[in-house]
């Protein structure tokens, strides 16, 4: 389990556009862009928030002649499951990849970047692990699907602990590694409210 970073504002700013876009269906840009900005955020923040819910599947647009009106995705639990999915998978493949490619070029780096490319692919691998046990919960959370990915990045866990091993400079990487990863471990859980 990984310790998430939360940003509350960015889901604030969602959430007021997906509310507007659902109160007012039939409103173009321009008319929605008015009633949020400046009142609720800026405009380049309405756009960014805009792209990220484009980007996530959970708006799209509907053209009226030369109008853009936004409308909620049909059947956005299972586009953006499907969104959550391909970015997951996406992610397993490069890891996979990059941790081929490391082998040969990691002892070449300096300390510094050897510390920082290892802390970050652990990240990473983590974070991947941890979007198969979401998958694997919403899909059907009384079997496995995801077995052989939890297995393989098991595997890439210890391929990065054998890179950092068989290093030369092992002795200053592994402890600042391994601190890294305290940081990432679940804390006692306390009731947020």
């Amino acid at each position: 389990m990984t310790h998430f970073q939360i940003n509350p504002e960015l889901y604030e700013r969602e959430r007021i556009v997906l509310e507007f876009i659902k109160k007012y269906p039939d409103v173009h840009h321009n008319s929605l862009l008015k009633m949020i900005v400046p009142k609720y955020m800026a405009k380049t923040t309405f756009e960014k928030t805009r792209d990220s819910l484009f980007k996530k599947e959970l708006i799209s647009v509907k053209k009226q002649g030369n109008m853009k009106i936004y409308v909620s995705t049909f059947n956005y639990e299972q586009k953006s499951l499907q969104h959550f999915e391909r970015l997951t998978n996406t992610s397993f493949h490069n890891l996979k990849n990059y941790i081929k490619k490391l082998e040969t070029d990691y002892r070449h780096k300096a300390i510094i970047e050897k510390i920082s490319i290892a802390n970050s692919l652990l990240k990473n691998i983590i974070q991947t692990d941890t979007g198969f046990t979401i998958l694997d919960s919403l899909k059907n959370p009384k079997r496995m699907l995801y077995h052989d990915e939890h297995l393989t990045i098991q595997q890439l866990i210890d391929e990065t602990f054998k890179i950092i091993y068989s290093d030369k400079d092992y002795e200053t990487i592994y402890p600042t590694v391994m601190g890294n990863l305290w940081n990432i471990m679940p804390r006692d859980y306390q009731d947020p409210s």
